[in-house]
């Protein structure tokens, strides 16, 4: 029964590191959505500057503005290339937690399985044990009733 006690202590353990895993996943997972919102921001920001400055292809330009605004474009473009850095390693990092919970629940589901197979002993052998003295009890009561009606034979 210690033995299962330990089992329990570890199953206990491990349900929280698990749970811990899990947590850590669901915020990288958070993680990952903020900073796809903020590319998609970036991104959508980029398009609408493109459209803007597509309607003044017509009209004429000081040369200052175009300067400025090619400018501010690279940087923006260079902000979007940041951000896909950052989305990559956010996905890595979602991965990695996401492989370190699968483990955990893997060590909490055999530690559970483990349990259930050294129950499942412990009860098979309570049940030879008391099949075990049944049939004792059973051996001694013939013997006592063959010796007794041998007695009243002889």
């Amino acid at each position: 029964m210690s033995s299962l006690n330990a089992l329990m202590v570890a199953i206990d353990a491990a349900s929280r590191k698990r749970d811990e895993a899990l947590q850590t996943v669901q915020e990288r997972q958070r993680a990952q959505q903020a900073g796809q919102a903020q590319m998609d921001q970036l991104q959508s920001y980029a398009q609408e500057m493109q459209r803007r400055w597509g309607a003044h292809e017509s009209q004429s330009v000081q040369p200052e503005v175009m300067y400025h605004q090619y400018q501010f474009m690279e940087r923006l473009q260079h902000a979007i290339d940041l951000q896909t850095r950052v989305m990559a390693d956010l996905a890595i990092r979602l991965e990695t937690a996401q492989k370190a919970l699968m483990a955990c629940e893997l060590r909490v589901s055999s530690l559970r399985k483990v349990v259930e197979v050294r129950r499942r002993d412990i009860a098979l052998a309570q049940m030879r044990r008391e099949q075990k003295e049944t049939d004792d009890r059973a051996a001694i009561q013939f013997f006592r009733r063959s010796f007794g009606l041998q007695l009243h034979e002889a």
